[in-house]
């Protein structure tokens, strides 16, 4: 049997589960589908954080066992966390403990130089995690990308062209808030038609890495070029284990 690189996806606290009966731990359904369909062991890794704070040895001892880490979508990063005075009031579903949870994840992953794909919420955390700072809204209805699907541009030569095999890309899309200055290192390699940046790479990294501001696994089962992305994970991480 072919071996299966442990693919870690942190969780989502989730405050209404009625199946469960209880709050709990979730990863998307898609998410895990598409990391499985592309070879890989997909396992949620708990979120801890407690007070906000993480000791950044417990998390590198914790991500050595894997062979890839997966920052998922989810809810707004604190303002805070980017040097941001004020909230917008569109802000939402933040959680602290998630916030400096991912962002260690994050910090830790690109030391290692382990494989790191980010999706929506996962690449904002990166580029946070790197010093930049986010637009809060995209200025509402009309604005934002919440449940739209729009094309995306690739620039010429970047990873994410190779990998995808093509320029351009439908991007399924649930987010209001974007990348305003790119974190240290990072380089814009997509954006939509109203200029939103759509995936950044790292211009100087040992590893395999790629953010998407899209959820390429909400068409990853129809779509060939968007499993590529999770196929690309895959292959990095067995290539590295």
């Amino acid at each position: 049997m072919t071996h299966r690189p442990l693919i870690a996806i942190p969780a989502r606290f989730a405050a209404t589960t009625s199946a469960l009966r209880h709050a709990a731990e979730v990863n998307a359904r898609a998410l895990i589908d598409a990391v499985w369909r592309a070879g890989g062991e997909p396992v949620t890794l708990h979120p801890h954080a407690p007070e906000g704070t993480t000791d950044p040895a417990e998390v590198r001892a914790r991500l050595s066992r894997f062979d890839a880490l997966l920052l998922p979508g989810g809810g707004d990063i604190a303002p805070h966390r980017y040097g941001a005075p004020h909230i917008h009031e569109a802000v939402y579903d933040v959680d602290d403990e998630q916030d400096a949870f991912d962002l260690e994840l994050a910090r830790q992953a690109l030391a290692s130089a382990l494989p790191l794909l980010a999706v929506c919420r996962g690449l904002q955390v990166v580029n946070t995690a790197l010093g930049g700072t986010l637009h809060q809204d995209m200025g509402g209805p009309g604005h934002e990308h919440r449940n739209v699907r729009h094309p995306v541009s690739l620039a010429p030569g970047s990873a994410l062209t190779r990998i995808t095999g093509t320029d351009k890309v439908e991007g399924s899309c649930y987010h209001h808030q974007h990348v305003d200055r790119t974190g240290e290192g990072l380089a814009v390699t997509a954006r939509a038609a109203d200029g939103t940046v759509e995936a950044v790479e790292l211009t100087r990294h040992d590893g395999w890495f790629l953010a998407v501001q899209w959820h390429p696994e909400d068409t990853a089962h129809e779509d060939a070029t968007q499993q590529r992305i999770f196929d690309a994970l895959v292959r990095a991480a067995r290539e590295a284990a």
